[in-house]
């Protein structure tokens, strides 16, 4: 007769799960429970981190759909637009990519003098600081155009890209008073949340396409400094004229707001200069309308740079933007959204590569400056280095 021992044991084992089995199920439930966490750390991330920055109210959504360019909750470009997406040989470029996208070593950056920089001048100057950010020191103005002047263009430092060189021409802290900062769309690798709170009390205005000041005013910028303009809209502003102008593009800082603010190119024109800043955007027709209206320029900056083939239709490849400048009649070439940070596929020095030789073919004047090297507009020889090949 079975003891009550055995039959215990028996029933036992009919209800003991074998060990693969309950090892897979904690592992699942292990798994389940790390994306719980990472999706709770994510939304808390996205609701509460400001550098996301600020949606519009009611009020201001009336504005934008008067605008002429905001249809169905979301501004639009002049003429149909992809701005790409996954494919399969997206991916496949992405990982079997052998450009190189970073020099081996940290690029040369020239330094300001900070006296110097502060000191009014009727000589109009422009010193690059890589990427799209610069200073324009005109008729006695400071303006910073696209200040990204963090180490990373991203919400997180983590996971971001890092700039080529870790110093700047000049730091922030070290700026003199500036008249205006001017912003070409809400884009990481554009508009900086830390860049803007270490400048923001000594700026005298602000300028972005509509809807970009909704950022500005979260991180407590006074509404009264915060000029958002549609495009052909101009503004005066101590004797220069600011112009926001057509650009092909899109914006968002996250992950739902993509299209919610707008984007432009900008015009800036004082008594002697005329000068045109592209900001981000595809090729397309706006850029002979900018020109028609208000070229020509002493020198145009141009996008030049983290295209593919995947999104052309949002950034240039580096033959039209030769043809752009010529385009909107500028005299000069100056390529931009290089030379800073990898946020694309190609090698890191390919933009101004392809750039110059389409410039030399349609006999177009480029200038090549190194970072932090200014460019001055009296008449003087433009820098024409080719330094990129030292790296």
């Amino acid at each position: 007769m079975e003891s009550m021992q055995e039959a215990g044991a028996k029933q036992f084992a009919k209800t003991k799960k074998p060990l693969g089995k309950r090892v897979i199920k904690g592992i699942g439930w292990s798994v389940l429970a790390l994306l719980g966490i990472v999706l709770i750390v994510g939304t808390l991330f996205l609701n509460l981190s400001p550098q996301f920055g600020g949606t519009a109210t009611a009020e201001q959504i009336v504005r934008y759909e008067e605008s002429g360019h905001y249809q169905e909750g979301i501004f639009v470009n002049q003429e149909p637009t992809s701005v790409g997406g996954p494919s399969w040989d997206l991916i496949n470029e992405m990982l079997f990519t052998e450009a190189v996208q970073a020099p081996e070593k940290a690029p040369e950056v020239i330094s300001l003098d900070p006296a110097l920089v502060a000191q009014p001048d009727s000589i109009t100057r422009l010193t690059w600081f890589g990427h799209s950010a610069f200073l324009l020191e005109i008729e006695g103005k400071h303006i910073l155009l696209d200040p990204m002047l963090g180490d990373t263009p991203s919400p997180a430092p983590l996971p971001g890209p890092k700039r080529f060189s870790r110093e700047l021409p000049i730091e922030i802290e070290e700026l003199p008073y500036i008249d205006a900062v001017v912003i070409s769309h809400d884009h990481y690798d554009h508009l900086d949340y830390e860049s803007i709170l270490q400048m923001k009390d000594k700026v005298g205005a602000f300028f972005t396409p509509l809807g970009v000041g909704i950022h500005l005013e979260a991180w407590g910028i006074e509404t009264d400094k915060i000029h958002e303009l549609n495009w052909w809209e101009s503004y005066e502003y101590k004797g220069l004229t600011l112009v926001s102008t057509p650009s092909r593009h899109f914006s968002g800082r996250g992950l739902l707001d993509r299209f919610k603010t707008f984007w432009s190119s900008w015009v800036i024109k004082g008594e002697k200069e005329n000068i045109f800043f592209s900001g981000d955007g595809g090729y397309g027709t706006h850029f002979k309308e900018i020109g028609e209206k208000y070229g020509p320029f002493d020198i145009a900056m141009m996008e030049c740079g983290q295209y593919n083939t995947h999104w052309k239709e949002i950034h240039m490849m580096p033959e039209e933007t030769v043809q752009a400048t010529l385009d909107v009649k500028g005299k000069l070439l100056l390529p931009i959204h290089w030379g800073a940070f990898t946020l694309s596929l190609h090698d890191w020095r390919e933009p101004v590569i392809r750039a110059s030789k389409k410039a030399k073919e349609l006999n177009v004047p480029m200038t090549t400056p190194k970072i932090g090297e200014t460019i001055t507009f009296d008449g003087r020889d433009y820098p024409v280095t080719r330094w990129w090949e030292e790296y």
